[in-house]
């Protein structure tokens, strides 16, 4: 029951709106940067990191991730 409940808070958490509108920042401009020539995801993530610095813990890993 404990797995459960675990899974309901990261839900939760997962699933607010500004979550969701990082994690579809950072898609986005993963999209876009990764279509670059000679840009990998190494250097997409480098580029946005500087954008989570004055984001909250939670959503700059999001938004990382979703790269």
């Amino acid at each position: 029951m404990e797995f459960l409940a675990n899974m309901a808070l990261g839900f939760e958490v997962a699933l607010t709106p500004s979550a969701i509108l990082y994690c579809m920042i950072g898609v986005t401009l993963g999209t876009f940067i990764g279509v670059l020539p000679g840009i990998g995801p190494l250097a997409a993530i480098g580029v946005l990191l500087p954008i989570t610095f004055h984001a909250p813990p939670t959503e700059a890993i999001i938004m990382l991730a979703g790269i």
